[in-house]
């Protein structure tokens, strides 16, 4: 009796891996075609073969769902999709940054904005994250504000381009024309025919 009911309970595992195997068999196929679909521009037939896997607590399929989405220009559903993978994930960055393009297609910078927050509040240091901050307030004329990231993001990467530029602008904008001027000129030695940069110098002279 003891010796069926061992046989039982390894009949039960095997099984139960088995079912797992075909799971992640059927999970990687409707990946493959969804790719396959996506390149024929076959969104919604690529949407379609994963919503069909019913794999709703998912990560990978949710942000996949998300982004065909996206490329569809189905914005609310992308949303959705990448709030799901959100919460699947609390602490990834990938899902938050997913979050802002349909919400940026949309013009909803408020709750962009919100969004680079809750980032930041993961990964201070996030450069992508402290730059476009940056660019909101900057956008809003929020000059100080926008100081705080585009600075963050410069001392990160001291030579990029975006970086120097802009904060090259919002220091020129804070009337602090000596750092304004000194970034300029950096950003010459990136782009040596740069007009935006000898505008800005052309303006502190």
């Amino acid at each position: 009796m003891e010796t069926l009911r061992k046989s039982l309970v390894i009949a039960l595992i095997i099984g139960s891996q088995f079912i797992q195997a075909q799971d992640q068999k059927v999970v990687q196929e409707a990946f493959v075609k969804s790719y396959a679909l996506e390149t024929a521009k076959k969104q919604n037939e690529a949407i379609d073969v994963l919503k069909s896997l019913n794999n709703s607590e998912n990560y990978p399929t949710q942000l996949r769902l998300a982004w065909l989405y996206y490329s569809s220009k189905r914005y609310d559903e992308s949303l959705a999709a990448y709030k799901k993978a959100a919460e699947i994930m609390p602490a990834s960055i990938e899902a938050l940054l997913g979050i802002v393009n349909p919400l940026a297609v949309q013009k909803k910078w408020s709750e962009v904005e919100q969004v680079y927050l809750s980032i930041l509040k993961i990964d201070p240091k996030n450069s992508q994250t402290n730059f476009r901050l940056g660019q909101i307030y900057y956008n809003r004329k929020e000059y100080a504000k926008a100081d705080k990231y585009f600075s963050t993001s410069l001392n990160l990467y001291p030579f990029d381009y975006d970086s120097m530029l802009m904060s090259g602008w919002n220091c020129y904008f804070l009337g602090k024309y000596s750092e304004a001027k000194e970034l300029f000129n950096r950003v010459l030695l990136y782009s040596p025919l740069d007009t935006s940069a000898k505008e800005g110098l052309g303006l502190i002279k």
